[in-house]
């Protein structure tokens, strides 16, 4: 064994996923489940409280995960996020990057203001070109991870990153963004032993925010009616997982009764 596989071998991997929302959807599930199998987990968001409360909980869970709170998606709060993830576990090396983050606006679009266009296009796309650069610079130095790749980055996507409606002209246009910044550096990096993925997330998740605006009781019971984000983060740790002979660019989730 080489000296830099044998460092790899005893070094940790970390997981840095942004956007938990209140900790009851995609990220925070993602989150736990890494843990589960063995990650360090960076939770990076913009709500304090959800953001530690997140990572408290895998840790009375028996897993190791810290919070790295920030104030907005800027680049250079999430350089500032990634050089203190860095820093609090120098034995480890960042492997996973999961950009769950987004911002959405549902008008007519005549009723969208320019700030709802900004608020969207900063968070859907200029926040995921930062976290996107930062993941990239974590992996591209790192010796292959047991003999597959230098790291995988996740993008969470929507229906809307393939088809507009009528009040999503603003949020669809940010989600193809994201779509089509996935699969440029998927193109781009794979050569470089970095896997890029995108997933579609076509459906409702069921979270507490879902719950609270959907009365319809079926809905939250029927398993087929709606996706679980803890499901989700399976198919996320699956695609962390894929060995370099058969890597997914994009996926599509959906619950089983969803038109599509």
């Amino acid at each position: 064994m080489s000296a830099a596989a044998a460092a790899s071998a005893v070094r940790r991997s970390i997981l840095v996923v942004a956007g938990i929302g209140d900790g009851s959807g995609t990220g925070a599930s993602t989150a736990r489940l890494f843990a589960k199998n063995g990650y360090r987990v960076a939770v990076i968001s913009r709500s304090p409280e959800a953001t530690s409360k997140t990572a408290e909980g895998i840790n009375s869970d028996g897993g190791e995960a810290a919070a790295f709170p920030i104030k907005s998606y800027t680049h250079e709060e999430i350089h500032s996020a990634f050089n203190a993830i860095k820093g609090h576990w120098k034995d480890s090396d960042i492997r996973v990057g999961v950009f769950n983050a987004g911002s959405g606006v549902w008008k007519g679009f005549l009723d969208i203001t320019e700030e709802d266009l900004k608020k969207s296009l900063d968070t859907n796309i200029v926040a995921a070109f930062g976290f996107a650069r930062e993941s990239i610079l974590a992996f591209k130095d790192l010796p292959l991870l047991d003999g597959q790749k230098k790291g995988t980055l996740i993008f969470t996507g929507a229906t809307a990153s393939v088809r507009g409606n009528k009040v999503t002209s603003a949020f669809a246009a940010g989600k193809h963004g994201v779509r089509a910044l996935s699969q440029s550096l998927a193109k781009e990096f794979g050569p470089q032993d970095i896997h890029v993925a995108h997933a579609i997330i076509d459906g409702g998740i069921l979270t507490n925010l879902t719950k609270s605006f959907n009365k319809d009781p079926e809905w939250e019971e029927n398993v087929a009616k709606r996706l679980d984000p803890n499901s989700i983060a399976k198919s996320y740790l699956y695609l962390a997982g894929q060995d370099r002979s058969a890597w997914t660019w994009e996926l599509d989730l959906r619950p089983a009764h969803e038109k599509w």
